[in-house]
């Protein structure tokens, strides 16, 4: 995982996956929609995850930008690590990427082994988005 400090109770990270060249509009749209879905507010967000061939996606780093959050991104094995915990597994991604989930499996590794999906997989037209959390224990 990253160097993201994380200051909340709760660490909420939408992951996001899309098509090259998709209109930053879209996928900020539907991040907007996954907040929405998932009941809570962009403040609420510690990053932004994705597949690392999207490190230079504008419409991914947009939305980063918008909700002032880092973007961390990982290489296709590592987020196929995470294809046992996906709600929406796709054999169609993992033909075209290497993975089973690009959205889903991005939440989940930027937070961790004990973070659980708060919103399974959404989609635009040419997007995907979900969020994973955790709780953390207080001392």
């Amino acid at each position: 995982m990253s160097d993201i400090s994380f200051e909340t109770a709760e660490r909420h990270v939408l992951g996001l996956g899309c098509e090259r060249g998709t209109p930053p509009a879209e996928v900020l749209a539907l991040a907007v929609e996954a907040l929405r879905a998932a009941g809570i507010d962009g403040a609420d967000l510690v990053a932004i995850a994705s597949i690392d061939s999207r490190r230079h996606e504008a419409a991914i780093l947009a939305v980063a930008s918008h909700f002032a959050v880092p973007a961390v991104f990982f290489d296709a094995p590592r987020l196929e690590q995470e294809t046992r915990r996906l709600k929406n597994p796709s054999e169609i991604v993992f033909a075209r990427v290497g993975c089973h989930g690009v959205a889903e499996s991005a939440a989940l590794a930027a937070v961790g082994a004990d973070a659980e999906l708060l919103l399974g997989k959404i989609k635009s037209v040419h997007a995907t988005a979900a969020i994973a959390r955790i709780g953390l224990q207080k001392a």
